[in-house]
């Protein structure tokens, strides 16, 4: 494994630990290290476990900035699967910043191109997130059909899940006798 790698394991289980600010430091580290390398992809790559990181912190704009910096590289780079990703993670930004709109179209966009790429666990995982953001703005209907279909490609459900599989079950009776 490569200092690089090292220093990113290491943020993300500083991260994990909530150590946020160690977890920024760490992911600066491997993202010094990871250009040094020449291994551009990862360094964004970095930039955007930063964005995480100050969007934990409440840090919401300097996140977005980040995520859009990213964003156009990867535009670049014409690579869809990390387009997605932080399209997917911007979605949650735009939501800690109370611009839901933003949210519910960078969440559609990454649901769209997980789901050509094949990738069925993160387009479920995104369906759950814009699912949640239908339910939250009092789209009860809309939030639960899309919260049923990405329930579908889930292998693991967590206990938030498990509830809103049942009560999708429910309101899918309840709308279908109506």
């Amino acid at each position: 494994m490569s200092q690089a790698q090292e220093l990113q394991e290491q943020g993300i289980k500083l991260f994990q630990q909530r150590e946020y600010e160690a977890a920024a430091r760490s992911f600066q580290q491997a993202k010094q290290a990871y250009l040094e390398a020449d291994d551009e992809i990862m360094a964004e790559e970095m930039k955007v476990n930063i964005a995480l990181v100050h969007r934990e912190l409440g840090e919401k704009q300097q996140a977005l900035d980040l995520m859009q910096e990213a964003l156009k590289f990867f535009k670049v780079k014409e690579d869809q699967l990390r387009i997605a990703q932080v399209l997917g993670n911007m979605g949650g930004v735009y939501l800690a910043l109370q611009d839901k709109e933003q949210a519910a179209l960078a969440y559609r966009e990454a649901a769209d191109i997980f789901l050509e790429l094949g990738e069925k666990q993160l387009y479920a995982d995104t369906l759950l997130a814009l699912g949640n953001l239908q339910v939250r703005e009092g789209k009860l209907v809309a939030g639960v059909s899309l919260y049923q279909v990405g329930l579908e490609d889930k292998t693991e459900l967590n206990m938030r899940q498990r509830v809103m599989k049942r009560l999708s079950g429910i309101v899918s009776g309840f709308t279908q006798g109506v």
